[in-house]
């Protein structure tokens, strides 16, 4: 799984945000999904952007659970994620993040650690900026010609993850490289078909994992995928907060 073109969008719809000198042309804030409005439309501040080109989008609507909106994703050998810029989110004075999140089922065969089954039906996403010339060459020579092809990598992807089999509190590199990282917070039947709340820590998360504190938050999203092991997912997403409690 590569973060290309979803990192390569987030990264183009916030520099023509900073590009905007009067407020009035500024994008709007990611609008809480329990305040969106069921139906196709995305929620505004939120982007439905592809991983891989030519991969099939992952569908992601607005639905009523009870007296909340939510966000169904449903993913049919498909990879895209919703994603939010990460302006006016500033980890040094919110450090947490709260979220729900319900999974249908578990998709026959992933594995986050083999890369042609490297699918989960429910992740919450981080892009991070940092000093690229610090990585290694590989890291490097693969940002820079991602960049050529008009494509801006992020310096490191934290996700927190649903795993088939993995025991929460693993971490899973990427099986394409280790500026992606996963941590996994929940998986197995037993946590099937009922909604669950998470709350972490990022920066603590961050640094431990990557030994290092974390740069700018550049966005950050859900993502159900199901393109690697060809097969659907289902799962649902309340409100992600920074700082507060889940909704």
């Amino acid at each position: 799984m590569a973060l290309s073109l979803m990192a390569g969008g987030l990264a183009a719809t916030a520099s023509h945000s900073s590009r905007a000198a009067d407020p009035s042309t500024t994008a709007p804030a990611a609008v809480p999904f329990s305040k969106a409005s069921p139906g196709t439309a995305l929620p505004t501040g939120w982007k439905n952007l592809p991983v891989v080109s030519g991969k099939k989008f992952t569908t992601y609507t607005v639905v009523a659970d009870g007296e909340r909106n939510v966000i169904e994703a449903n993913a049919v050998d498909s990879a895209s994620a919703l994603m939010a810029k990460g302006d006016g989110v500033d980890l040094n004075e919110t450090p947490s993040v709260t979220w729900r999140w319900k999974v249908d089922k578990a998709i026959p065969g992933a594995d986050n650690r083999v890369s042609d089954k490297e699918d989960s039906p429910a992740r919450l996403v981080f892009f991070f900026d940092g000093d690229k010339s610090s990585l290694p060459f590989g890291d490097r020579a693969a940002m820079t010609l991602a960049k050529a092809g008009g494509e801006d990598l992020p310096y490191a992807t934290l996700m927190y993850i649903w795993s088939n089999d993995a025991a929460p509190g693993a971490v899973i590199q990427n099986p394409h490289t280790d500026r992606v990282q996963m941590l996994v917070v929940a998986g197995g039947d037993a946590s099937l078909g009922k909604w669950q709340t998470f709350s972490r820590n990022i920066v603590a998360d961050y640094e431990r994992i990557y030994k290092e504190k974390p740069g700018k938050l550049l966005g950050y999203g859900i993502f159900t995928d199901s393109d690697n092991t060809h097969a659907s997912a289902h799962a649902w997403y309340g409100d992600v907060r920074f700082g507060g409690v889940a909704k």
